[in-house]
């Protein structure tokens, strides 16, 4: 029987990668959080997000949305929902198994990453076999073993170079590239292993038993919707490495700042007591002094402040009033 895979043209291959991408992008910045993460409860929140962005929407949404420009000549399509359920569980779980590996320690990480791939990778191969499985049609499908074989080491390689991607990309740019090699990777992988199937004709039974697409693609939108704006809204509420840096400079300046305000008030308030030595060495008052004077000035006389920074420098200067000689 005659296959398509592209019967609404390129719609849906386009679309398809640019979920992938759109996925891998989002787990490879979660992934940066997760290295970043500071505890263990923080580690496995990002680890999981990163999950579900890879392996929920950069694989398993891409391969939903391209069966949509999927068709055979001559049967209709539909599909099991509780396997197609079960294939994207298994896509995030494969994903988040190979993460588990690579991030489970520091040492031996190139070995971490090897056999974090392979698992990964085989995962997500059965995945897709699984989601073919899940499709009924009136017909007999087999599978050529060249390019399945092809389709699960395409998987593998992947899965290893996604999973190394996490632990080594972190400016933005390298991310942004490395989504769009992660996305061309898992479609590639998927159209090889859609090359791979025939379809021969078999008894008329009428309307295979199962969902339409169209009828999946409603509830899979939306979850993909609020999945990805509950992604985003979870990478911008969590503070990065810059905003703790900012939050301790700003904690220390301003506990700088508060300290050097209690200082200053401390020595403005401090004044010089005056001793009682201070007050026995002040020359006593002159005899004659009138009553009610202090220090041999005259109650009501003119004082002359102290002037600071004058022309006459240190030099002293008396004031004399003449008026009582007129």
């Amino acid at each position: 029987m005659e296959i398509h895979h592209f019967e609404h043209g390129w719609v849906t291959p386009a679309v398809s990668y640019a979920l992938s991408v759109l996925g891998s992008l989002l787990g490879l910045v979660c992934a940066v959080r997760l290295r970043s993460a500071r505890t263990g409860g923080g580690r496995a929140w990002w680890l999981t997000l990163s999950a579900i962005a890879i392996g929920g929407t950069g694989i398993w949404t891409m391969h939903f949305v391209a069966m949509l420009g999927f068709g055979v000549v001559g049967t209709p399509i539909r599909y099991d929902v509780a396997l197609t359920a079960a294939s994207a569980i298994l896509a995030i779980a494969a994903v988040g198994a190979g993460m588990m590996i690579v991030f489970g320690g520091e040492r031996a990480r190139a070995a971490r990453i090897v056999a974090g791939g392979l698992l990964a990778g085989l995962g997500v191969a059965a995945m897709h076999y699984m989601g073919m499985y899940a499709m009924h049609l009136n017909g007999h499908i087999s599978y050529g073993t060249t390019r399945v074989a092809a389709s699960v080491a395409i998987a593998v390689v992947a899965a290893t170079v996604a999973l190394w991607l996490t632990v080594t990309v972190q400016k933005p740019l390298a991310i942004l590239g490395a989504a769009l090699i992660m996305g061309v990777a898992v479609n590639g992988m998927h159209f090889t292993g859609m090359s791979a199937m025939t379809v021969r004709a078999g008894e008329l039974t009428g309307t295979p038993t199962g969902a339409t697409a169209t009828a999946l693609l409603i509830p899979i939108g939306l979850a993909v919707v609020f999945g990805v704006l509950g992604l985003v809204y979870a990478l911008m509420a969590a503070p990065t490495d810059e905003d703790r840096a900012a939050a301790a400079y700003l904690a220390a300046r301003l506990e700088q700042g508060g300290a050097g305000a209690r200082l200053e008030q401390g020595g403005a308030g401090a004044r010089p007591e005056r001793t009682d030595a201070a007050a026995a060495s002040r020359p006593a008052p002159a005899a004659g002094t009138p009553t009610g004077t202090a220090g041999g000035t005259p109650t009501g006389a003119a004082r002359i402040p102290r002037q600071r920074g004058s022309a006459l420098g240190g030099a002293s200067w008396t004031y004399r009033d003449r008026s009582s000689r007129q």
